[in-house]
């Protein structure tokens, strides 16, 4: 049987404007594709009883590092006495380092391979602070993070001579593989971070870690679409601003600049 004209020329012009990875499967496959991570969410309500929910979410720095920080049995301060990270429920009152009592308003977490890289070869291994890393009893004990914790202090090499003041720092910039260490587990970890209604920061062992908060640049590197994923994470937030004022400067960012835009 033969095709009609018009009906064969059309099958010819669907081939030649059919997109390449059409064309070729092959090329469809050795696309690079973006990497999604399991999220749970547990936050505040506004009649004081909380919700829990669970997110699929692309695996990019400014998701991830809403979760990544504490590990599991790690102690926070409370009215109530230290509580295990993981026992937290939002609506229970956390005690800053400062001394202030801060309601906890939200609490993610998520669950990695630290051995495995992360997306484009991202390191997400813990960082071990060994007992007395900072001095006497701080920490206490061993305490172990993820790849977003911040300790207010500022290790000898990003110190600048013309400030004295501690900023926070990103747990990896200590590993020194004596105070403190790398250590990469080849099986599932679990992961949280906290978020208060102002950012702060909290002991944990005797080291001063801060709240989650996503940086003073993250407005201008983040496009439309991604804001609106993150603040799907986020039940009471509504834009970057509704996270309030860093507690402290960062020694990680650059508090004027700008980063690549996240599409």
């Amino acid at each position: 049987m033969t095709l009609p004209t018009s009906l064969s020329l059309a099958a010819h012009r669907a081939v030649q404007t059919a997109s390449p990875d059409m064309n070729n499967p092959a090329d469809l496959r050795d696309k690079p594709r973006q990497q999604l991570r399991r999220y749970e969410v547990t936050s505040l309500l506004p009649d004081g009883s909380f919700t829990e929910a669970r997110h699929i979410a692309p695996a990019l720095p400014l998701f991830e590092d809403a979760f990544c920080a504490f590990s599991r049995g790690a102690l926070i301060p409370t009215v109530s006495g230290h509580i295990a990270v993981e026992d937290l429920l939002p609506g229970d009152e956390i005690i800053s380092a400062e001394g202030s009592v801060q309601k906890l308003l939200w609490k993610g977490s998520t669950t990695l391979v630290p051995g495995r890289p992360g997306p484009q070869g991202r390191n997400m291994r813990l960082t071990r602070f060994m007992a007395d890393a900072f001095g006497m009893q701080r920490p206490l004990s061993d305490v172990v993070v993820g790849s977003a914790a911040r300790v207010l202090y500022t290790p000898p090499h990003l110190r600048n001579a013309h400030d004295s003041s501690h900023k926070l720092t990103l747990a990896q910039e200590f590993v020194d593989g004596m105070s403190a260490i790398e250590t990469a587990p080849p099986t599932p970890v679990e992961l949280f971070h906290l978020c208060v209604k102002r950012h702060c920061t909290i002991r944990i062992g005797g080291l001063e870690f801060e709240t989650y908060h996503p940086g003073t640049g993250a407005a201008r590197s983040t496009s439309q679409q991604m804001r609106s994923i993150f603040f799907n994470l986020f039940p009471h937030i509504e834009h970057f601003g509704d996270f309030g004022p860093l507690a402290f400067e960062r020694s990680d960012e650059d508090l004027h600049g700008s980063g690549a835009m996240i599409a």
